[in-house]
């Protein structure tokens, strides 16, 4: 096992010394405004301009994260988190929907531009990587409908988006 999936499940701190437990506990202020969480909870495997502590995700942890249930299940909380916070739903039938709260004021992932659509690329990106192709592939399709739907997210993002599944297969 390494750190990151050590982390994943509960066992060590981030580079901060936040356990995973910590992160799912902050509010959407928190989640907004910090900016070094996402990269433990969705890893991926080349590293940020910005983050040299960015955990990247091995072939070995990959392997893990499609055998461990509970990698999958610390995985699968930490999504329910990130489409809770930007305004989303899903079910076990991989049903992506915007819930009653999704405005463009308060979700600004659905404005041009932002960090939030690198956490998003990431995010599908991490997902696919990780053994849940078909959840990122529904969370892409449902990004970006509502993206075209609910706000003004442009189609560069949305090629992104669509792009962080093309990679993660190279």
């Amino acid at each position: 096992m390494s750190s990151l999936t050590d982390f994943q499940l509960g066992i060590c701190t981030d580079h901060k010394g936040r356990l995973i437990s910590d992160i799912w506990s902050f509010d959407d202020f928190w989640l907004e405004y910090t900016h070094d969480y996402i990269q433990w909870l969705f890893p991926i495997d080349s590293a940020g301009r910005f983050n040299q502590f960015t955990p990247l995700v091995s072939p070995e942890d990959q392997y893990e994260f499609r055998k461990n249930v509970k990698l999958k299940s610390s995985m699968m909380k930490s999504f329910r988190l990130m489409t809770g916070f930007w305004g989303l739903e899903w079910d076990e039938k991989l049903n992506i929907t915007p819930s009653s709260e999704l405005n463009l004021r308060t979700h600004i992932w659905l404005k041009r531009g932002g960090h939030n659509h690198l956490r998003i690329s990431r995010v599908i990106r991490s997902l696919y990587l990780c053994g849940q192709e078909d959840l990122a592939t529904a969370f892409s399709d449902a990004v970006i409908q509502i993206g075209r739907d609910f706000g003004h997210v442009t189609d560069e993002t949305f090629k992104y988006w669509q792009n962080a599944l093309n990679t993660a297969s190279e």
